[in-house]
């Protein structure tokens, strides 16, 4: 009997503590279907919308909902100039609280902040940062077997943390991020415009 007793606290405890989450991952369509998932402690029910324009012209609007750590409830943006990608999570501490999907943001205005951007291979041209874009930076990423150099502004959380890790791996080979304006310099590179919203659309979503 003394035996069986911690036993039992230690199976029953997690499940008595677990927080119940909607969990809807998107496949390749876009679409998912909502469900319930127990996650484990410490974390808080997540929504995530990845956004990508190009122009003013919205051509990404993915939705997600999960288990998420503390870290990964954020806000951020990358942009390099035609293209530019948010990603807005909304995060909450009770049961089935992340039911509903994070509302579309309003265009982030000039934050006073210029990075080098592409204009074809000619890295020579400016870019207003917008919103929280507080970093300029300059990346090199994996498309098909393809190296590929790109250029713009950033917020922080971009170049650090959980978003930095997600992207490393599979897709970003190398990335450096600044703070001085126009401290990512102007080599002339190459561009592949939509690249930006395959990578971003790759990010693991509350992985």
């Amino acid at each position: 009997m003394h035996l069986i007793v911690p036993i039992l606290v230690c199976v029953l405890l997690p499940k008595a503590y677990s927080l119940t989450c909607f969990e809807c991952i998107p496949g390749v369509s876009g679409e998912c279907t909502d469900k319930q998932t127990n996650c484990p402690n410490p974390t808080q029910c997540g929504n995530l919308r990845i956004m990508s324009y190009m122009g003013d012209t919205q051509i990404v609007d993915i939705n997600g909902k999960s288990c998420a750590q503390p870290s990964e409830c954020l806000n951020a943006s990358v942009n390099f100039g035609n293209v530019r990608t948010t990603i807005a999570t909304k995060c909450c501490n009770t049961d089935l609280c992340n039911s509903q999907r994070v509302p579309e943001s309003t265009k982030a205005p000039p934050n006073g902040k210029k990075c080098f951007t592409c204009t074809g291979t000619d890295c020579t041209s400016t870019l207003s940062c917008l919103g929280d874009e507080d970093r300029c930076i300059s990346t090199t990423v994996n498309m098909a077997g393809n190296e590929m150099k790109m250029k713009g502004c950033a917020s922080k959380s971009i170049c650090v943390g959980d978003v930095s890790q997600a992207l490393g791996p599979a897709i970003v080979i190398d990335m450096k991020c600044c703070e001085g304006n126009l401290c990512n310099n102007a080599q002339s590179i190459g561009l592949s415009l939509l690249l930006l919203v395959t990578s971003m659309v790759s990010v693991a979503l509350f992985h």
